[in-house]
């Protein structure tokens, strides 16, 4: 692997029965770059995060994420990564602090350090005023401003993001990317995004690679790829490489969240 890349994927594939979902994907992630992955429903991108994330075991195919093989080093790769999750993943009857704790536990951050790094996180994602509030009491957009404290809590390489900002106002939206960009340029932190709203992905990404029908089918910069496709923004540049039809969602919503239990009853 180069050393200048954070995340290598060699012809990854994930079967279900006789459904193909991935098919021989390949690309790279370089460090401290913002790198977003596209993709219309039922494309093989959610697929691809959750074999990457080590939620999922692929068919075929390898995965290297911060210098560690994911078939053999699972522990290594998860704890060098952090994830916020489309559907909400806190749970609402702790309060904020309790919840950043509990995941502090989780991880085996240092005793002397979980303090200082729950308020610092906190102040900067502006809840520390709330940190004895239960999440229950928490809006939308409060409650992702927390789970991104949460997942970088424990100083990941990687920051995966999954549709971060789904169900948010656009003022909420601009803040919280305001926030990812802060750290990828402060911290050289590495962000891994997913999202539908291809504004903000043309917005923030230095790279973008469009997955449909499981394979890899453009990969570059967004001014690349809507001069390759010969339109003025990303989402007509989108449109062009995957149709305009409306696709169904994925049918591994519960294969997500029996590998995510257990991906937290390891730790």
């Amino acid at each position: 692997m180069a050393t200048d890349h954070i995340l290598t994927v060699t012809n990854l594939t994930k079967r279900f029965g006789t459904f193909t979902a991935v098919d021989s994907v390949s690309f790279a992630v370089k460090r401290g770059e913002i790198f977003a992955f596209l993709g219309p429903n039922g494309a093989g991108k959610s697929t691809t995060i959750k074999m990457v994330t080590t939620l999922l075991s692929p068919t075929s195919g390898a995965i290297i994420l911060n210098g560690h093989e994911a078939a053999h080093h699972k522990d290594a790769v998860r704890k060098s990564l952090g994830i916020v999750f489309q559907d909400p993943s806190l749970d609402d009857d702790l309060t904020a602090q309790e919840n950043l704790e509990l995941h502090a536990a989780l991880y085996h951050t240092p005793v002397k350090e979980r303090a200082a790094r729950i308020e610092n996180l906190m102040t900067f994602v502006e809840l520390w005023d709330r940190r004895n509030s239960l999440v229950k009491t928490f809006s939308g957009g409060m409650k992702r401003r927390l789970e991104i404290a949460r997942g970088l809590l424990h100083h990941p390489h990687i920051l995966f993001l999954d549709e971060p900002t789904i169900g948010l106002d656009p003022q909420t939206r601009n803040h919280l990317w305001s926030y990812i960009k802060k750290v990828n340029r402060d911290e050289g932190m590495t962000v891994f995004l997913t999202t539908h709203y291809m504004e903000e992905a043309e917005r923030v990404a230095d790279r973008i690679a469009v997955i449909d029908h499981g394979k890899i089918i453009a990969e570059g910069t967004a001014g690349s790829l809507k001069k390759q496709t010969k339109q003025t923004n990303l989402e007509d540049a989108f449109l062009a490489l995957t149709g305009h039809a409306i696709r169904d969602e994925e049918a591994t919503g519960l294969d997500h969240m029996r590998a995510r239990h257990q991906m937290w009853r390891r730790h």
